[in-house]
């Protein structure tokens, strides 16, 4: 079927075969104003109906014995605007058979009008006006659809060249995000590198006048008979120890890979028994003084660490107070903080001095590790790198206020406990872990020097020690059924088998015998073990905390 074009002035095509109806039907809507013309067959009809007729006037005696076929298909296969108009002039035969065929007449042409004989004029004019106007709007119609469709293909061809402009600027912005992450990751790197050679300098110059101090009291000891002289070689050594494993700590506190064991706290309770040890590590013209709220919250954290900030940051003040000063310890409630996007109720502790205050330009660097404006050997920079590590870890965050001549305040946000504090036990001494801890040790070090000296600290506590060099050694012992109370052992040695696989295999061998292991950085096997049930001791560890260790490992075993 083709696509007829609308016609300028319509056209109605008359098929009235019979007699002198077709003719007559013609002049008459001529004379209302329509152009008609007669055909005379179905097939024309249907070819003028595809190019220029706007409706057909049909005499239904024309189309008796007519297979309706051909009509009803081309009716089938019109554009889907189209609904070809049909006026049908019927007679007043009312016979069964002649209904019956009107029926699929109609049927077939779809869009029909029926006019039965005799008919007035003005009703058969007003029929094919009314079905011409139909048509008409029909045209309206396609001319709407067809906008609609060139709208459609040019907002497609629109949206392909925006999908177009749009791929290339994306293209063109991964190119310079690209860019942008290389440079980033290039001044990571010499960032990181820089970094690097601050950390390891600092920490080559703290550990070597650590160091200096040990080795030269060993080498003094030997050459001192004088029993005083001997103490102060034995002490210095001994606080330059202490001072090693401070720096160790702090280095895994800022690292944030410090064990941290937290508990409830108060505040109050716990600074002011530190009263003391403040007063000894600051002057007499440093004054310390404490406002605490009196509804103070208990906060969630690691009270041996707390207590190391605090003094951290008292010492901090002291040295920013040369001439003296006034250090306000300062804490009150934070309800309903939004901290490392977690919102909750916090304790807000702040440290403030009466110093010299921190100028601008150092400000952002003053939590770095080894930044220290202090002088050589007066610091080691990591006092407020531990303060950052700590409150950070502990599920909390830190900063400073500072103007250069009103002094600093470091505040802290930690987080609020909500369990009540336990009462601060005493810790057991050396002395009293040697009635409270006897038996046989079996001690597991490869190290000659390190197992000699454990050996003897154990002896001291009063245990019998049997030594192993390997974890394949200490089984071999534990087999030969030597009387083992407790299995002491480092975690990383020769031969294959590690610490804590030493104490798998003794559980898997069911040899009842408690294991307490120890590691220069327990962090790293701290998941493992509590897995394993298994209790780490980190290095380096006084007389006493050997004892309380090795004490609860038993107990632990005897539960």
């Amino acid at each position: 079927m083709t696509t007829p074009t609308k016609p300028e002035h319509p056209i109605i095509v008359v098929y009235a075969p019979i007699g002198r109806d077709g003719p007559a039907t013609a002049e008459l809507l001529r004379r209302s104003g329509m152009d008609a013309v007669v055909c005379h067959g179905v097939d024309e009809v249907l070819q003028r109906a595809e190019t220029d007729a706007a409706a057909v006037f049909i005499a239904e005696e024309g189309l008796f014995g007519h297979d309706l076929k051909s009509l009803s298909d081309w009716v089938d296969h019109q554009p889907t605007w189209s609904d070809f108009p049909f006026v049908v002039l019927t007679s007043k035969h009312q016979q069964p058979a002649v209904a019956a065929w009107r029926q699929r007449m109609v049927a077939a042409l779809r869009n029909v009008s029926l006019l039965e004989r005799p008919v007035q004029s003005i009703t058969l004019t007003s029929a094919i006006q009314a079905a011409v106007r139909g048509r008409l709007r029909q045209y309206e119609v396609r001319a709407l659809i067809e906008a609609r469709e060139k709208a459609s293909q040019e907002l497609e061809a629109l949206v392909v060249e925006r999908t177009s402009e749009l791929e290339k600027t994306n293209l063109e912005l991964r190119t310079q995000m690209a860019e942008r992450a290389h440079i980033e990751e290039t001044l990571r790197q010499t960032q990181k590198i820089e970094a690097i050679g601050q950390l390891t300098g600092g920490i080559a110059h703290d550990f070597n006048n650590l160091l200096m101090v040990i080795s030269g009291g060993l080498d003094m000891l030997d050459r001192r008979a004088d029993p005083e002289r001997r103490k102060r070689l034995m002490d210095g050594m001994r606080q330059a120890a202490q001072r090693g494993s401070a720096l160790t700590r702090q280095l895994l506190a800022f690292s944030r890979r410090q064990s941290l064991a937290p508990e409830p706290v108060d505040l109050a309770q716990r600074i002011t028994q530190m009263r003391e040890l403040l007063d000894r590590s600051l002057r007499g013209d440093v004054q310390v003084k404490q406002e605490f709220a009196p509804d103070l919250w208990p906060v969630e954290v690691d009270p041996g660490e707390l207590e190391l900030v605090i003094l951290n940051l008292a010492v901090n003040a002291r040295d920013a107070m040369p001439e003296g000063g006034n250090i306000l310890l300062q804490a009150r409630n934070a309800p309903d903080e939004l901290v490392l996007g977690r919102r909750g109720d916090f304790v807000r502790l702040a440290v403030i001095d009466t110093g010299t205050g921190i100028p601008d330009e150092v400000r952002n660097r003053v939590f770095d590790p080894f930044f220290t404006t202090k002088e050589i050997g007066k610091g080691s920079g990591l006092g407020l790198a531990q303060v950052y590590g700590f409150a950070r870890q502990s599920g909390g965050t830190v900063w400073i206020d500072s103007e250069c001549g009103q002094g600093t305040s470091v505040v802290m946000l930690l987080p609020r406990s909500a369990d009540l504090p336990s009462p601060i036990k005493d810790q057991p001494t050396a002395d009293d872990a040697v009635n409270l801890s006897a038996g046989n040790v079996l001690l597991v070090d490869d190290d000659e020097e390190v197992a000699a000296l454990v050996a003897e600290m154990l002896e001291h506590l009063g245990y019998q020690v049997t030594s192993a060099a390997s974890a394949a050694a200490a089984l071999g012992a534990l087999a030969n059924g030597r009387g083992i109370d407790i299995v002491f052992s480092d975690v990383m040695m020769p031969g294959g088998m590690n610490g804590l696989e030493l104490a798998r295999e003794i559980r898997t061998r069911n040899l009842d015998v408690p294991v307490l292991l120890t590691s220069g950085y327990a962090e790293a096997v701290k998941r493992s073990a509590e897995t394993e049930g298994v209790q780490i001791l980190a290095k380096p560890y006084r007389l006493e905390e050997l004892a309380a260790a090795l004490k609860t490992a038993l107990e632990r075993i005897e539960a």
